[in-house]
């Protein structure tokens, strides 16, 4: 029987024969009435003499605190898993995002697309972009951006890692969510002037009294967590977001996962449960400029405060039991347009001058990686996670934070958490207004390698992932 006939003869059976063609065609949904998950931890320290944060330091000389890539796998029924990965690093852009999500889907047996890793941002930590590294180093500039043999091995190391705990998923009984006020840590950096263009820059860390007596301005005071238990009521793992940029003091050559990092570990602690795992959500306009003067007695208290919220987010835990939950994973692939300062020949040209200074010139390596990667290169990936009354967006790039509070607005009747810091090839990502306000995000300082045409691309992929 040849497909054309047999649909005119479902047809024929009136509107019971199509209501039922239409169940048999469409996907049905997934219910996880066997939700499993399984936690990893790699130590990605790298060794001392290691370039740090793109370079924008000299080399390291030690560790302050240790870096670690926390990871965990979701395998629900018969479906492939999803992994989630948050490095303690700087960023992990194009061919290097590549490579880390390849070799862990890899590992774990499972398409690509259902692999997502993101960084915390962390300024004393580095970063990788193979094709960065070997645009710089066909012009005499290899391992200057990141310590790329270390780099080559951690893939290889966390893959290892997310491919063993995949041998001892345990099964989720509950899935929790919560939220929690964080106080005197998050403030906007961008501080606009009477004619609505940023008159002031609150950078991570200041000492200037205006920047610290003006207001927080727009920002996501909320910490917020998901939570997986067993039958036990022993929480398995916890997933954590927040949007700041999360520095104190920085740029010591000492390798560290800064306030964030300390606050994960004491909220960990508290908390008793296998793994804490942080994600730095939309956080990209966002820092502790307001709170922070950049002493080093600083980052305890403000690591205290982010500890202090992820407790608020713990007493407010909601759960619910799993079995009647829907777990559904979806995807879009996005080409974000490049910006509008962008010029091939003068990057180039930058990158081959010697008498440039080598950070200028290695600027314009992952400029023009950016570039090759919006061209020619594969689309990103934006991702959504969705168990029952939870969503969790997967996103690219350094977010400004009107895109987490964007997305809330979307599903008010959702618990929507945000993951930025994905795939850190575009840099700076602002909304359409902030590329005519100025400031170093979106301004002269070509630090957002996309065009304001990129609000639109990801306001309408966020939507219909929420939908």
């Amino acid at each position: 029987m040849r497909v054309r006939d047999f649909r005119f003869r479902i047809a024929d059976c009136g509107l019971v024969g199509f209501a039922l063609c239409c169940l048999i065609c469409l996907p049905l949904p997934s219910f996880a009435v066997d939700l499993r998950v399984a936690t990893f931890k790699v130590d990605v320290t790298p060794p001392p003499g290691s370039p740090l944060c793109d370079a924008l330091v000299p080399p390291s000389k030690g560790v302050n605190d240790p870096l670690s890539a926390r990871g965990i796998i979701l395998q629900a029924d018969d479906q492939k898993p999803v992994v989630l990965v948050a490095f303690d690093w700087v960023g992990i852009g194009n061919e290097g995002h590549d490579a880390f999500c390849q070799a862990i889907a890899e590992a774990c047996k499972t398409p690509v697309d259902r692999v997502c890793v993101h960084a915390l941002h962390q300024h004393d930590a580095p970063g990788c972009d193979f094709l960065a590294e070997k645009i710089a180093a066909d012009a005499g500039l290899p391992g200057k951006l990141f310590p790329v043999d270390y780099v080559h091995d951690a893939v290889k190391r966390v893959a290892a890692a997310a491919a063993e705990a995949q041998q001892h998923l345990a099964t989720v009984a509950q899935i929790g969510y919560g939220k929690g006020t964080v106080e005197q840590v998050a403030s906007n950096r961008r501080i606009l002037g009477p004619d609505g263009k940023v008159k002031l820059i609150r950078y991570t860390a200041s000492k200037d009294p205006k920047l610290q007596e003006a207001p927080e301005g727009t920002i996501d005071p909320y910490v917020r967590l998901v939570s997986f238990w067993d039958a036990d009521n022993h929480p398995i793992a916890v997933l954590s977001y927040f949007a700041t940029h999360p520095q104190s003091y920085y740029y010591t050559q000492m390798c560290s996962a800064d306030f964030v990092g300390m606050g994960r570990d004491e909220a960990e602690a508290a908390e008793k449960c296998n793994l804490h795992i942080h994600f730095n959500g939309a956080g990209g306009n966002v820092g502790a400029g307001k709170y922070n003067d950049g002493s080093h007695e600083k980052r305890p208290i403000l690591a205290h405060r982010l500890a202090e919220g992820m407790k608020r987010a713990w007493e407010d835990t909601k759960k619910s039991d799993v079995s009647p939950l829907k777990f559904d994973w979806a995807t879009r692939e996005v080409k974000l347009p490049l910006a509008d300062w962008y010029n091939e020949q003068d990057q180039t040209a930058t990158l081959h001058d010697e008498k440039e200074v080598e950070l200028n010139r290695l600027k314009a390596a992952r400029n023009i990686a950016w570039a090759r990667r919006a061209s020619d290169g594969p689309p990103i990936t934006v991702a959504r996670l969705r168990i029952g009354p939870i969503d969790i967006l997967q996103m690219p790039g350094e977010l400004f934070v009107e895109y987490q509070l964007a997305a809330q607005k979307m599903r008010p009747d959702s618990f929507v958490c945000m993951a930025a810091y994905g795939d850190y090839g575009p840099g700076y990502i602002g909304t359409a207004e902030a590329y005519t306000q100025g400031g170093y995000e979106t301004g002269p300082a070509r630090v957002s390698r996309v065009s304001s045409r990129v609000e639109q691309v990801l306001i309408d992929t966020i939507r219909s992932l929420l939908e």
